[in-house]
This record gives structure tokens, C-alpha cells and sequence, in this order.
């Protein structure tokens, strides 16, 4: 753990920002969905490698990915089975924008014109006229 990891000296139920380095593939904090201000930092030496590392699990809410190449985002944000790709920025979601996760992390979409569809029943209707 390189900061955080205790509760916020103040009311409420406050936890700040931690960071976890030298994570690994196999660590639960790389294999599951963990919710809070939690950050592990995985480190990689071939760049090929990692959409399949970052689908190695049966979860898909959300992914966070830094990089300086445009090319390198797009590419790991179409390759990478989240309902969520952040490139650059924090998991921080826009309420216009569907959320929702693949794999075990959920099914549908909320948020954005995508929520209305659990709402609704579409319906097909097709009618021949005799001439």
C-alpha cells in the first residue's frame, strides 16, 4: 500500500484514496470488483498483453487506463470487455452515458436514453391489407 488504507479522521463514513503498487495478476485486488477510492497499480512490460490481462476475470464494470498515445487508448478501449473505459481520468461516470457492466457486473444499462429500455416493451406489428 503505498497511501491510505485507514479510515478518514473526521465524521461519517469517509475512506480517503488508496493506492496499491506491485499488484499482480492473481491478487483478489486485481481479480475482483472492489468499490471505494481503491487504486492497484499493475505494472507490464508487453503492451500486447494487456487486454487479455485486464479480461482475465469475470468481472467488466468499469477500466481505467493511462497512456500519452491516442492510438494505444482506442485500441485497448475497444479490446477491453468493461461497459466503461476511462482513459486518463478517473472512473468518474456522466449521467448521459449508459452504465453498466459485462460478464458478472451486471446486465442492462443504466443512466443516458439505454435506462429507458428496461422500461420498455418494444413490439412488432405487421399487417397485410388483402388488395
Amino acid at each position: 500500500m503505498v497511501t491510505g488504507g485507514a479510515r478518514a479522521d473526521r465524521p461519517g463514513f469517509f475512506y480517503p484514496p488508496t493506492v496499491f503498487a506491485g499488484v499482480t495478476d492473481t491478487m483478489t485486488i486485481a481479480r475482483e470488483e472492489i468499490f471505494g477510492p481503491v487504486l492497484p497499480v499493475l505494472a507490464y512490460d508487453d503492451p500486447d498483453d494487456l487486454a487479455a490481462r485486464a479480461n482475465d476475470t469475470d468481472f467488466g464494470l468499469a477500466a481505467s487506463l493511462w497512456t500519452r498515445d491516442l492510438s494505444t487508448a482506442h485500441r485497448l478501449a475497444a479490446d477491453i470487455r468493461a461497459g466503461a473505459v476511462f482513459v486518463n481520468m478517473p472512473p468518474v461516470p456522466d449521467a448521459a452515458a449508459p452504465w453498466g457492466g459485462f460478464k458478472s457486473s451486471g446486465w442492462g444499462r443504466e443512466m443516458g436514453p439505454y435506462a429507458l429500455d428496461a422500461y420498455t416493451e418494444p413490439k412488432g406489428v405487421w399487417l397485410h391489407l388483402p388488395s
